[in-house]
């Protein structure tokens, strides 16, 4: 093998006693071979007399002789070391961290130069390990014995620290003090498994002053930035601010002590609206985008300050704002050519008096200074410009009973308080106007007397929403209220209703009992006809709406009428031409006109005409007539008027409320108007009253046109063309004579009802006409009964609201199994108010409560027999 040379420049290592165990085991080797060789030619030197056998020993030692002079001058190795272990100590040796390498005892095994250098070492017998350098500093021992313990659990680790003087042991007042860097690391050397520590230490005193330098310089322009003659703010994406500089602290009165990245918002410490300034301002992806805004700013005692805001926003990301920074200047009217304020002052005269808003800027005693145009115009009847000379108070046009409260806020513009709650107020000619005043703070800058300025929003038509929506809100709720109690008087109704047709079955008319079973029952029947009124009201009364013309039905009803109003009332009727046709329930509407009509002449105690008028009213015609909540289309207008006494304007608003009336005590229910209103508005339609004291009252109402579709055509001819009789009634004999119905069966009906009163009644009713009665407290228990017959029920005879499952959702599920069984509902609502719940095209009949023996019996047998 060729003999590997060192460069001439290598770095040759202070210790390295990891190269002398090489040169010993070649050694040894070498006495070995020469010592067997040896013992072999002197016992093979009397055995061996051949010369074959001498020549092979005398070759065997020039072969050792050779290989041991080839060792020597090197040119043959025993156990030669990797091929890239010379790479590996050019690099340690020459790098110029101190690198040394200790056992687990502390003994060095290997030092580079740079080491030596580093501890004064100037020779292999004065390099020491870390433990002993270290041991002399308090600091210094404390890392290297964290650094050992981290070793010894096989982690790396690095530490930092200050010495007074060079690990040389000099010290050079010059120089001061010194920073190392020292790191650690394990080491496991070969097959053996031995534990080493390699340590690196490095001078880092030039890095440290490099540090100090750079933090030095950025103190230096924190300090500048913070005592720079403008203010500066930067905000993070979400607007919060995590860096404000101690002039805009000084300016709006923030403590920086206090202050904490992130804890104030930008919208914080803006006044009024400026915050929808600031946020106009975006980015457009990959740019940058830098605004001028003048507006104010709010102090953190709530008095605000007029800025100019240089506002850089920077380059949006993911399509969310970036960040921004921002320079406040505080505003002043320093530096402004004449020419320039001449042209600012006309720019702002003109937006001034042009911008819909009233305003008016007032002195600190509330003294008019200044007004635009709006503002004389919207209190023309209150202020002119003639009295903004003579010192006209602002107070002038607010209503007496708010000027406390204006006053109020006009002191704490005079304060310079930024925020200030808006008030509210009215005319103060004029209480049907209602007008909301913002006041807001002047900034003293020493030229103006102005302490206010007012912004006036006028809010009539915003005031009449408001308590229509309140009203509305409250019929809605009473009507709520006066449904549910309906509800439950309907079940009470009906099992007295029950109980009185069952006892009248086994009396006579003769018995004593019979008349007072008749009066309970007439009772009862008037009971029904309030619940019924209630369910008007709340729009959840049972209707039949067929197309109707108005025409024919106020022709029908004018005879009745005029018996009602009586001999000292004139009834004028004038009908419309070509009356459009309209979809309500023929009955219902006839409740409608006979009470507005009784209302009339109960208006009239000393006579007088009631007109009834109708007309059509197109939808272009709508928007004229100023009728709130009226939507645009064609209508039918009923108008009912009377000469009576009229109503007060402070009763408008409640006469259409249940239980209110105007009438004596035990006179009317209060019931009559709300009945009423819950029909024209359950009709889809809608009624307004006008009335004047002493003049009379006028109720229009308006129903909407019904135009006729294709399907209620169909059905009107099949209609015209049936037989007389053919729609379900039997035809009365020849004679006329009404005969008796026969309501006797013998099917078998499910009763579900959860009121007990009215189920026991029913199922003995029913029972007494020959049907077989099974009866069920819930939707639930309806399908355990059905399932228990094995679905051997013709009929089933179910209330609709019912707790655990309702009577739609029983015929829905029954209908998945029986699709042909018969059902009735029984309810006192609305049989649309249920309908939507239920399947398309869903069969059904309907019973309202309350119901009588005759009526529940009739019911079940029309549609058995259907």
């Amino acid at each position: 093998m060729a003999r590997e040379n060192q460069p001439a420049n290598y770095p040759t290592p202070i210790v390295d006693r990891h190269s002398k165990p090489d040169t010993v085991i070649r050694l040894i080797v070498l006495a070995v071979v020469l010592v067997c060789a040896a013992a072999a030619f002197v016992y093979l030197e009397g055995r061996v007399n051949t010369n074959l056998g001498l020549g092979l020993l005398g070759m065997l030692a020039m072969i050792g002789i050779f290989y041991l002079v080839s060792s020597v001058i090197g040119f043959v190795q025993i156990m030669p070391r990797p091929g890239d272990d010379l790479l590996a100590r050019i690099f340690v040796d020459g790098h110029p961290e101190g690198t040394v390498v200790t056992d687990d005892k502390g003994r060095v095994v290997y030092a580079n130069r740079a080491y030596a250098e580093l501890t004064g070492a100037t020779g292999p017998g004065d390099v020491r390990s870390i433990e002993a350098i270290m041991s002399r500093d308090s600091q210094a021992a404390e890392a290297v014995y964290r650094l050992t313990n981290g070793i010894r659990d096989g982690k790396d680790g690095q530490e930092e620290f200050r010495l007074l003087k060079n690990l040389g042991g000099v010290s050079d007042p010059l120089e001061g003090p010194r920073w190392y860097r020292l790191r650690a690391r394990p080491l496991e050397v070969g097959k053996s498994g031995e534990l080493l520590h390699s340590w690196q230490l490095s001078d880092i005193t030039a890095e440290r002053e490099d540090q100090e330098q750079f933090f030095r310089e950025l103190q230096h322009a924190i300090d500048y930035l913070d005592h720079a003659p403008a203010g500066f703010m930067s905000t993070g994406r979400e607007g919060e601010i995590v860096y404000i500089n101690a002039t805009l602290a000084a300016w709006i009165g923030l403590d920086l002590t206090q202050f904490t990245p992130g804890s104030i918002a930008l919208g914080d410490l803006i006044a009024g609206e400026g915050m929808a300034l600031i946020e106009s301002v975006q980015a457009a992806p990959g740019l940058d985008r830098t605004a001028t805004l003048d507006l104010d700013m709010l102090r953190r005692d709530g008095k605000s300050m007029p800025v100019r805001l240089v506002h850089r926003v920077s380059a949006a990301r993911d399509g969310a704002p970036g960040e921004s920074r921002t320079i406040v200047l505080l505003r002043s009217g320093e530096g402004a050519s004449p020419a320039e304020s001449a042209a600012a002052e006309m720019r702002f005269t003109r937006f001034f008096n042009n911008t819909p808003m009233a305003i008016a800027s007032v002195d600190g005693k509330g003294k008019i200074i200044r007004t635009n145009a709006p503002f004389l115009k919207m209190f023309s009847g209150a202020v002119a410009r003639d009295d903004l000379e003579k010192g006209t108070l602002f107070e002038n046009v607010v209503h007496e009973a708010d000027r406390d409260e204006f006053a109020s806020a006009l002191e704490a513009a005079a304060r310079g308080q930024g925020e200030i709650a808006p008030v509210d107020t009215r005319h103060a000619a004029d209480d049907e106007r209602f007008f909301r005043f913002y006041v807001t703070a002047v900034v003293d800058d020493g030229d103006s007397e102005e302490a206010a300025i007012i912004y006036a929003v006028e809010t009539t038509e915003q005031k009449a929403l408001e308590a229509q929506m309140a009203e509305t809100q409250k019929m809605n709720a009473v009507g709520t209220l006066a449904g549910g109690i309906a509800h439950d008087f309907n079940n009470v109704l009906t099992a007295i209703l029950l109980s009185a047709d069952h006892l009248l079955l086994s009396l006579r008319p003769s018995d004593s009992s019979f008349a007072d079973l008749m009066e309970i029952k007439r009772n009862a029947n008037r009971a029904a006809v309030l619940v019924r009124q209630l369910l008007a009201f709340s729009r959840k009364q049972t209707m039949r709406p067929t197309v109707l013309s108005m025409t024919d039905v106020i022709g029908d009803l004018r005879m009745l009428v005029d018996r009602l109003t009586g001999t000292h009332v004139k009834l004028d009727v004038e009908y419309g031409k070509d009356l459009w046709p309209v979809k309500t329930d023929l009955g219902q509407f006839e409740q409608v006109i006979i009470n507005l009509a009784v209302n009339a002449r109960d208006a009239m105690p000393e006579g007088g005409t009631i007109k009834i008028r109708t007309s059509n009213l197109e939808s272009a015609d709508v928007a004229g007539l100023n009728n709130r909540g009226m939507e645009e289309g064609d209508y039918v207008m009923i108008a009912v008027e009377d000469e009576g006494t009229g109503i007060a304007p402070e009763l408008m608003d409640k006469i259409f409320e249940p239980f209110f009336t105007t009438k004596d005590v035990g006179k009317g229910t209060g019931l009559g108007l709300s009945m009423v209103y819950g029909i024209i508005k359950q009709s889809g339609g809608y009624i307004y009253p006008e009335s004047e004291l002493g003049k009379g009252t006028t109720f229009r109402i308006y129903l909407p046109r019904h135009i006729e579709t294709e399907e209620e055509g169909e059905a009107s001819e099949v209609t015209e063309g049936t037989p007389a009789g053919a729609a379900g009634k039997k035809e009365s004999p020849a004679n006329g004579a009404a005969q008796p119905q026969d309501l006797t069966g013998s099917a078998t009906v499910l009763l579900v009802e959860d009121e007990e009163a009215v189920r026991r009644g029913g199922k003995r009713m029913l029972e007494t006409r020959g049907y077989t009665v099974h009866e069920a407290g819930s939707g639930v228990e309806a399908l355990d009964v059905i399932k228990e017959l094995n679905g051997d029920v013709d009929i089933v005879v179910s209330d609709v609201v019912m707790p655990e499952m309702d009577g739609p959702t029983l015929l829905r599920e029954l209908r998945k199994e029986y699709p042909d069984m018969k059902f009735i509902f029984v309810s006192g609502y609305a049989e649309d108010a249920f309908a939507k719940n239920l399947p398309e095209n869903a069969q059904f009949g309907f019973l309202p409560k309350p119901f009588s023996l005759k009526q529940l019996a009739t019911a079940v047998k029309e549609v058995i027999d259907s």
